[in-house]
């Protein structure tokens, strides 16, 4: 059998069907409820943060970064990240994930965010929240709120609600 490359590159905005139905695939309709889509569905992801993971043209992962505040602080959000469950345990979602963060450095962002598996996230240097710091708008198992520092310091920066940025930063 023929290995297809994969291909990484940014999200573009004919992409947002195929992820939309990736993302029914992998989340289903449960999706909604959770804290971090009500962060996300406030504000647009950054296409140009935001990258799509291809074999041939299948669209087979995707990861999206959208701006939030994190009290007075700027800051993205990751997520979600998605990988076409045929595809899973590949290096795709690791791949995704480098070039996001790679991409958020380049830009001068600073501090990024995100509910998950520290297990899996900590390779990327994410870290847990430290209780009290942040708060999310709904209910947030505080062991999976984690951020990761792009630059020393700017977890340090950042107190209070984590919301939507009210302008693209």
């Amino acid at each position: 059998m023929t290995q297809l490359p994969l291909v990484i590159r940014p999200e573009n905005p004919c992409d947002a069907e195929a992820v939309e139905r990736l993302h029914e695939r992998a989340f289903g309709p449960g999706r909604f409820a959770r804290t971090a889509y009500r962060i996300r569905e406030g504000a647009p992801h950054r296409l140009d943060l935001s990258f799509t993971a291809l074999v041939g043209s299948l669209l087979v992962g995707s990861v999206r970064l959208t701006p939030v505040t994190a009290g007075d602080a700027p800051a993205l959000m990751l997520g979600p990240l998605t990988v076409d469950p045929a595809f899973e345990n590949r290096g795709i979602g690791r791949a995704l994930i480098e070039r996001s963060l790679e991409a958020a450095r380049a830009t001068n962002h600073t501090l990024v965010l995100l509910v998950g598996d520290e297990s899996y996230y900590s390779r990327f240097g994410f870290k847990r929240v430290s209780p009290g710091r942040l708060t999310m708008p709904g209910p947030v198992d505080p062991g999976r709120f984690l951020a990761a520092e792009l630059a020393e310091g700017a977890l340090a920066q950042a107190r209070g609600a984590v919301k939507p940025a009210p302008a693209a930063i």
